[in-house]
């Protein structure tokens, strides 16, 4: 059974010629960035990917260095091409008459201008599929899956998923004793042996397997 990918690599997969499969980057290892922090074994692919020092621009745009608020991605994600997460710093101040953003002209005032400072938080082991997009200030808990296109804003349960514009829950992937089981048990940070002999049971749905190991 072959092991987990070796975290420290930037491109994971190896295609079977031997040569790296450049569309896709473990993203810790191209992210740096001071408003992202982003766990390891998270993966993002790209048809078109950009340069390696790209990869933060193109999935979040509005993640600027003097930002006040953070991205926060856990480990074991996987980012679908198309995937985009639109900052606080991307919206506008709402409470004037105009929505113009007067202040980001201003070298003086742009510092300090800030309408929106929410953090945007991915847990653990969540699947974002094609062309989601994930609105500020979201809060996406571990396991959840995002259907492609979905437009996610507010708080996504553990263990849910979720589709459409706004996206909607379709369903619970498991029941709720299940979910504090595996919330409990935190496989994602295990050390990557425990990992790897782990690997039927998470592949099975087997919570009761991954529980005894």
């Amino acid at each position: 059974m072959p092991g987990l990918p070796d975290a420290s690599r930037v491109h994971p997969i190896i295609l079977p010629d031997g040569t790296p499969h450049l569309g896709t980057v473990h993203l810790a290892r191209v992210a740096d960035h001071p408003r992202l922090r982003v766990g390891d074994f998270t993966y993002a692919s790209d048809f078109d990917p950009p340069p390696e020092d790209g990869w933060v621009a193109r999935l979040a745009p509005y993640l600027f260095d003097f930002a006040e608020e953070e991205l926060v991605i856990g480990k074991f994600c996987q980012i679908a091409h198309g995937v985009r997460f639109i900052g606080a710093a991307a919206n506008h101040a709402t409470r004037g008459i105009s929505t113009y953003p007067f202040a980001v002209f201003d070298p003086d005032r742009m510092q300090g201008y800030a309408p929106d400072s929410r953090d945007t938080v991915v847990g653990h082991d969540v699947w974002l599929g094609y062309n989601a997009l994930v609105l500020p200030g979201a809060k996406i808990g571990n396991g959840v899956v995002v259907g492609a296109g979905a437009v996610v804003r507010g708080e996504v349960p553990d263990y849910a998923v979720v589709t459409g514009n706004p996206a909607h829950m379709v369903r619970m992937r498991f029941s709720p004793d299940e979910i504090e089981t595996l919330n409990a048990l935190a496989w994602w940070d295990w050390e990557p042996a425990r990992i790897e002999a782990a690997r039927p049971a998470l592949e099975a749905a087997d919570v009761a397997a991954l529980a005894r190991l």
